[in-house]
């Protein structure tokens, strides 16, 4: 086999692993140690404040690592952190050669890993796999170049684009194994952000269940502080981080009742229409080391996350029936664009079966109007 062929193998092994982990607020990594088509060792980070990738597999690998080549999805890291630079032991190890996925994005760091590797003589190939490497990281890199949290959308709604019926029933639109997947993009996101009139409505718990994984952060956006007291996601709020995004001018005495229960208050500028400002809540959420963030309604947040075109991605499940327009709003609330050319779009859209329920998501592209289209 060609060395090239081996590489693309090795590399595509790196990024099964990189999926392993879960190490937020740090990126997730794979890396393996091979000699041509043997694998020696292979480590993932895990979770953060434990060892990177790298570190485990060279551990792993022992005195094995010398003159082999190490594989990594994400550029090794040339900075004291909350672990020692990489690439000390990468030196140390004495791999003769290093793949690397892509480079580190952050513009906070020292960075020039593979610089440092190839000034000290150990030979360098930067890309590989390059765009399944940086899909990997893709909430990670907006975290750490824009100091905003990556936001996903979550639609469950039926071929006529309903959320619920005329007298407001909701439970269940899809099916159950549109259900559990969405327990599991559940489970993938730092916290889960829904609007006060899903809390009112539905009083739901917004935790991880069916499956086995972390409850993510519950945020809720509640620009009047109208959250019910006796809701669960407040009886619940020490056990499970909860915060509440409010506006600068809600009431004090009601945010400390919710400060009590153990929520947490952040508190941001009210827009033209009194609904927080979002923006800036993401930003918020961020700077307490939220990376990303899934939305899962209802119609009127997602109308106004969508209209300052603020997502980054949509996972759709479309149920086969049909429920009527009459007396409820679609599954999004919001004016929408003025011809196609401006509508948003899943791009490149994945597509695929879930249960009975047709299921579409992927990064969401909002196009920019040009002179020539207007």
């Amino acid at each position: 086999m060609e060395i090239a062929e081996i590489d693309q193998q090795m590399m595509a092994r790196a990024i099964e692993l990189a999926r392993k982990g879960d190490p937020s607020p740090n990126p997730p990594v794979g890396s393996l140690v091979a000699d041509g088509e043997t694998i020696i060792a292979e480590g993932f980070h895990e979770r953060a404040g434990l060892e990177h990738a790298e570190l485990v597999a060279l551990r792993e690998a022992g005195d094995k690592a010398k003159g082999a080549t190490l594989y990594v999805t994400l550029e090794p890291c040339n900075h004291d952190g909350r672990t020692p630079p990489c690439t000390e032991a990468i030196l140390t190890a004495g791999v003769r050669r290093v793949v690397i996925g892509c480079r580190d994005p952050n513009p906070h760091v020292t960075g020039k890993g593979a610089e440092r590797l190839q000034n000290e003589g150990v030979e360098v190939v930067l890309g590989l796999l390059e765009s399944e490497a940086k899909a990997l990281i893709r909430p990670w890199r907006k975290y750490v170049t824009e100091q905003m949290s990556y936001l996903s959308i979550k639609l469950a709604l039926s071929l006529d684009g309903r959320i619920a019926t005329r007298t407001g029933a909701s439970r269940w639109i899809t099916c159950a194994e549109s259900r559990l997947r969405v327990q599991a993009l559940r489970s993938a996101h730092d916290a889960v952000l829904v609007g006060i009139n899903t809390v009112i409505a539905d009083d739901p718990l917004l935790t991880v269940r069916d499956i086995p994984g972390r409850s993510p952060v519950r945020v809720i956006v509640d620009s009047k502080l109208r959250l019910p007291t006796n809701s669960q996601v407040v009886a619940t709020a020490k056990d499970v981080p909860t915060c509440v995004v409010t506006t600068n001018g809600a009431s004090r005495a009601v945010a400390e009742t919710l400060e009590a229960a153990g929520i947490a208050v952040i508190r941001v500028p009210p827009t033209a229409e009194g609904r927080c400002d979002m923006k800036t809540a993401l930003r918020e959420l961020a700077a307490r080391e939220v990376v990303s963030v899934i939305c899962e309604g209802g119609a009127e947040l997602t109308g106004s996350l969508l209209a300052a075109k603020l997502p980054d991605e949509l996972h759709a499940f479309v149920a086969p029936r049909l429920l009527g327009p009459r007396g409820r709003a679609g599954a999004v609330d919001w004016a929408g664009p003025e011809n196609l050319n401006d509508a948003p779009q899943i791009e490149p859209a994945r597509w695929e079966l879930c249960g009975c329920d047709a299921y579409v998501s992927g990064p969401l592209v909002f196009p920019k109007r040009t002179a020539t289209q207007s």
